[in-house]
């Protein structure tokens, strides 16, 4: 049981930037992955809290306004809500999103892309592609918030503490980090002596059983709150994560998943979910 919660505690020390005692224990470490989407749920815990606060502080322009000499503009709640999509992550996942975008749009033999995936200098087209998300993120949330901000507190921030669209915010990170941490799990490692091979219990049929059960869980509630849109949203954040995941296998000829490879999709699958969001809400 001490092996379990030293795997919790590697976890958030790893991929957050929330405070965490100094731990490493090998065996530890093969638990991490199952308390992955346990972090899913505290990251999105943290968008779905600021996006709260951010849109009542938006929310000056409808009637009888909480702050009537202070408005914070849509682009800038927008901005300010992309920060705090990684700010806590560490940025981790972005630098595997750029390294994958390096290696395959090099467009060279899997043996090139994957000396350029393990190059720790950064190319070109990683650079392209990180403005390229960052806008289309930064679009999405400029809408999710601007979109919510209609119906956000129509009685009281004591009385109505709970936007149900902003709340599918908790479940994106977790849908995730459930895919991420099966993937790391079920798909072969590029090499034994990686992240995948040190997080890979020697059985791990039980951790596979584990791992999507907050995924489940977030999808019934999702769908109890607002129903097939809260459906959709978890969709595309699975469908998102099944195709990047796939395009980057089949780029490096199936060899097997690695560290990078997992945030790649976990990157791609996040912003899916956020412009499914955008566009039902």
């Amino acid at each position: 049981m001490k092996r379990v919660f030293k795997g919790l505690i590697m976890a958030f020390g790893m991929f957050t930037t929330i405070p965490m005692p100094k731990v490493w224990d090998d065996r530890g470490a093969k638990y991490v992955m199952t308390w992955f989407p346990i972090v899913g749920l505290v990251i999105g815990l943290i968008w779905w809290v600021s996006a709260e606060l951010l849109v009542y502080l938006q929310w000056p322009s409808l009637q009888n306004p909480p702050f009537p000499f202070f408005s914070m503009p849509s682009p800038m709640v927008a901005g300010i809500q992309l920060i705090m999509c990684f700010i806590f992550v560490g940025l981790i996942h972005l630098d595997g999103f750029m390294d994958t975008c390096d290696a395959i749009l090099s467009r060279r033999s899997v043996e090139d892309k994957l000396r350029i995936l393990g190059d720790s200098n950064v190319g070109a087209f990683s650079v392209i592609m990180i403005v390229f998300l960052l806008i289309m993120q930064f679009a999405a949330l400029e809408s999710i918030m601007r979109g919510n901000v209609s119906t956000f507190f129509s009685i009281s921030i004591f009385q109505h503490p709970f936007n149900s669209m902003l709340g599918l915010l908790i479940v994106i990170p977790i849908v995730s980090r459930t895919f991420s941490a099966m993937a790391m799990l079920c798909i072969r490692p590029m090499k034994a002596d990686g992240y995948v091979g040190v997080f890979r219990p020697i059985n791990a049929m039980p951790h596979r059983i584990i791992i999507p059960i907050p995924a489940l869980i977030s999808l019934f509630l999702a769908w109890m709150g607002v129903g097939w849109v809260g459906v959709v949203v978890v969709l595309a954040v699975a469908i998102g994560y099944c195709v990047s995941m796939l395009i980057a296998l089949k780029s490096f000829e199936f060899k097997g998943v690695s560290g990078d490879l997992a945030g790649f999709s976990l990157v791609i699958s996040e912003l899916c979910g956020l412009f499914a969001l955008a566009i039902v809400s």
